[in-house]
């Protein structure tokens, strides 16, 4: 241990019939014995040389204040010093742990928890893992898998998510191929996450108005347009915190 509370105190009265070269040799000892975190060596000699004293004087300063035991010279208060210091570290360290799992656990976030429970089996394949994207379109995966591709995202779940509303699959990967020509990698995926937390009955054609295939958007009314801006607020606050 690099730090231990000394009594001024104590030490003056323990000390008080000590000569100076005493008096340092028994701090010594105790430097020793913190330092190492264990009972002073029973060799008294060698004691007495690593302080720097005599062996008379370093065997008086061992037998004043220090009990011999089959491991060495303890003292009780230098062993409920060391005993509380690593109490101390101990709590230290799972304090830090914690905070580790929990920046560990952060992307099982609300918008996280959101997006699964809007998310039916009929719309998710049973081996796929809940769809979390970032601007990277990334997905966070707290296990050893990597993260799912954009293929893996847009065809897992959106080939799916179209053929259990009626289209077939040949038809759901044609559409989803278009819209990611026009629109990109991310804005698919996000449009798609959109879709499954909103649960239309004609994915399809919502997927469409959101992202037409020409790749223009058609002009929205007074209420979407207020929806699409509330959601854009949304996300800009759900990004600002870290959550998506």
């Amino acid at each position: 241990m690099h730090y231990y509370q000394h009594h001024i105190g104590d030490f003056i009265k323990a000390t008080a019939r000590l000569s100076d070269a005493q008096a340092m040799g028994y701090l010594r000892l105790l430097w020793m014995y913190y330092d190492s975190e264990k009972p002073l060596k029973s060799d008294t000699k060698i004691l007495a040389f690593q302080i720097g004293a005599t062996v008379e004087d370093t065997k008086l300063l061992l037998e004043s204040f220090f009990v011999l035991c089959e491991n060495g010279w303890h003292q009780t208060r230098c062993d409920k010093e060391i005993e509380d210091y690593r109490e101390f570290l101990n709590k230290k360290s799972n304090a830090g742990k914690a905070s580790a799992e929990r920046r560990k656990n952060k992307s099982l976030t609300d918008v996280q928890q959101v997006f699964n429970s809007s998310a039916t089996d009929e719309q998710l394949t049973t081996n796929q893992q809940p769809l979390t994207t970032n601007h990277n379109s990334v997905s966070k995966d707290t296990g050893d898998k990597p993260p799912l591709t954009p293929d893996e995202i847009i065809f897992g779940y959106g080939v799916p998510l179209l053929t259990n509303a009626g289209a077939t699959d040949k038809s759901a990967r044609s559409f989803l191929g278009s819209l990611r020509k026009a629109h990109g990698d991310e804005t698919l995926v996000n449009t798609l996450r959109d879709c499954i937390r909103a649960k239309p009955i004609q994915p399809l054609e919502w997927l469409a108005k959101a992202l037409p295939p020409d790749g223009i958007k058609p002009k929205l009314n007074k209420q979407e347009s207020l929806e699409a801006s509330n959601r854009a607020v949304v996300e800009k606050l759900l990004k600002k915190e870290g959550f998506v």
